[in-house]
C-alpha cells in the first residue's frame, strides 16, 4: 500500500515517521521550506517511545505523478482548502483519504470534492508539537490512531488498512463506529481548548481558582449538549474519563490552541469552536461559555503581532 502523508507536522510527521521507520511505503507531501529542512536535517522525532531521525521520500505540490492507496491528511484546518488542491492529483478511484483534522467540517469539504467513497474517518490521539528546530516532540506517552468507515462497520478495505498500520510502534485500531469517536474527540478538544484559552492557563491553574471546577464541568456539559443534539451523545465512559482529566488538581494539561496562543500563532478557533456553535445555534442549544471563548479567540486573532498566514 502506497501512503501519502500530507504535512510533516506534529501529528502526520509522527505517525508517518513511525510507519516509514518499519518499512512502509511512505511519502510526505510538504511545502518547499519544510522539504528543504527535512532534506538537510531529516525528519526528527523526540519521544518517550524512542527518538528517531530518518530521511523520508518527499514531494511538493505539482510533483505528484499518480494516485496513492492512502492519503493521511494531517494539516491545520485553516490550510485544508489549499492542501486539497495540492494532493488532488494523488486521488484515484480506489484511494482512501484519512483526515486527522480537528472538528468535522473537513468531511463535508472532502466529500464534496472527491465523493463519499473516498473519505474515511479518523481520530489521532497524541500530545506533540514542532519545536523551534523543526523537530517533532512527543510530550506524553499516548499515541493512538483509530480509523473506519463513516457509515460504520469494518469493510474489506479497512481490514487491509488495519493490516498496514499495525506493528509501527503506536496503537492502531479499526473502529466500527468512527463517527462517534470523532464526535467525542470534538467534545474533548472544544471543551479543553475553550477552557484553557478563555482562562489563559492549564487545567491545574483553572481548577485551583475559586469557581474553576464548576466552570470546567459546565464547559464539558455545553459541548456534550451540542453533540447530543446532533445525534451523537457522548458515552458515559467517555464523559467520566474526560471529566476526570478536566478537573484534576495540579494538571499541566492544556490544549494545542492554548500553546499556539502563547506562541502568537494562528489558531483553529473557527474550525473547533465556530463550527460547533453553528450546529448549536441550528438546534437552539444554549452555549454561553463556548460563545465567550470563541469571541475571546477572535479578538486574539485580530490582535497586532498574531500570526495570520496559512
Amino acid at each position: 500500500m502506497r501512503l501519502l502523508v500530507v504535512g510533516a507536522g506534529s501529528v502526520g510527521g509522527y505517525f508517518g515517521g513511525r510507519l516509514a521507520q518499519v518499512g512502509r511505503d511512505v511519502t510526505f507531501l510538504v511545502r518547499p521550506a519544510r522539504a528543504q529542512q527535512l532534506r538537510e536535517l531529516g525528519l526528527r522525532i523526540l519521544s518517550p517511545h524512542g527518538d528517531l531521525t530518518l530521511h523520508p521520500a518527499l514531494v511538493t505540490a505539482g510533483d505528484i505523478a499518480g494516485p496513492y492507496d492512502l492519503i493521511l491528511l494531517s494539516v491545520k484546518a485553516y490550510t485544508l482548502e489549499t492542501a486539497i488542491g495540492d494532493f488532488a492529483p494523488a486521488v484515484g478511484p480506489e484511494t482512501m483519504i484519512l483526515p486527522l483534522l480537528n472538528g468535522m467540517r473537513q468531511l463535508d469539504l472532502l466529500t464534496e470534492r472527491f465523493g463519499s467513497r473516498a473519505v474515511i474517518g479518523g481520530v489521532a490521539l497524541i500530545v506533540s508539537e514542532i519545536d523551534e528546530q523543526g523537530r517533532i516532540v512527543q510530550r506524553a506517552d499516548i499515541q493512538r490512531l483509530a480509523y473506519g468507515e463513516l457509515a460504520g462497520g469494518i469493510s474489506a478495505r479497512i481490514r487491509l488498512l488495519d493490516a498496514v498500520l499495525q506493528g509501527a510502534g503506536f496503537e492502531a485500531h479499526a473502529s466500527p463506529d468512527i463517527t462517534q469517536a470523532m464526535w467525542e474527540k470534538w467534545v474533548q478538544l472544544a471543551s479543553l481548548g475553550a477552557l484553557t484559552c478563555l482562562m489563559r492557563g492549564t487545567i491545574g491553574n483553572v481548577v485551583a481558582a475559586e469557581g474553576g471546577l464548576v466552570l470546567s464541568r459546565t464547559m464539558i456539559a455545553e459541548c456534550a449538549a451540542v453533540s447530543s443534539a446532533c445525534g451523537h451523545p457522548p458515552s458515559e465512559s467517555f464523559l467520566n474519563w474526560h471529566t476526570e482529566l478536566m478537573t484534576q488538581a495540579g494538571s499541566p494539561l492544556a490544549s494545542s490552541m492554548y500553546r499556539d496562543m502563547r506562541k502568537g500563532a494562528r489558531v483553529e478557533a473557527e474550525h473547533i469552536l465556530g463550527d460547533l456553535l453553528l450546529r448549536a445555534a441550528a438546534r437552539r442549544v444554549s452555549t454561553p461559555l463556548l460563545e465567550a471563548a470563541l469571541v475571546n479567540l477572535r479578538v486574539y486573532q485580530q490582535s497586532p503581532g498574531t500570526e495570520t498566514r496559512d
